[in-house]
């Protein structure tokens, strides 16, 4: 079984003169967010395996916080920059081949759209919208990262952020 793990990177700064989308950073509401779903994440994963996180500033300190609370060396994160410049599902197909096959479970951090998308297209029940690090876990009955296909996937879990107060 291979499972992919979901997770929307939080709230980040406006983007402002001088800054560029890449650049963005976490707002202090973001981080503090990060790290409370990243413990509820815990609760329920003592493994996330492999983390891939989209290089853009923002799902990187969002990965980085998860890999805190984790116990995960951050030198262990793998950076892919087709999760910030591709869209959809394609950056899921481009990215499994590559994907070792001694991890049974992947964590992806990265943007709307496509972490909506994607999740939605592979659950065979579909996934509702991924508001700002939501997490979501999707199991397949396969043993190679290639064979997952879309409407092959059950929907795990879909953890939601409390709402802000």
């Amino acid at each position: 079984m291979k499972r992919i793990i979901f997770v929307r990177h939080a709230r980040a700064e406006e983007q402002v003169s001088g800054v560029s989308d890449f650049e963005r950073s976490l707002t202090l509401k973001g981080k503090i967010t990060s790290k409370q779903m990243a413990v509820r994440f815990r609760e329920i994963e003592k493994d996330p395996g492999l983390l891939v996180t989209s290089p853009a500033f923002r799902a990187y300190e969002t990965a980085l916080i998860f890999a805190g609370v984790f116990g995960i060396n951050p030198d262990n994160i793998l950076l892919d920059s087709n999760i910030y410049y591709k869209s959809g599902i394609k950056i899921l197909f481009d990215l499994l081949p590559r994907i070792d096959e001694r991890f049974d479970t992947i964590t992806l951090f990265g943007h709307n759209p496509s972490f909506t998308e994607i999740p939605d297209r592979l659950c065979t029940e579909g996934c509702e919208f991924m508001t700002k690090t939501s997490i979501v876990g999707v199991s397949f009955k396969v043993k190679i990262w290639p064979d997952i296909k879309v409407d092959t996937g059950k929907l795990e879990y879909f953890l939601k952020p409390d709402k802000e107060k």
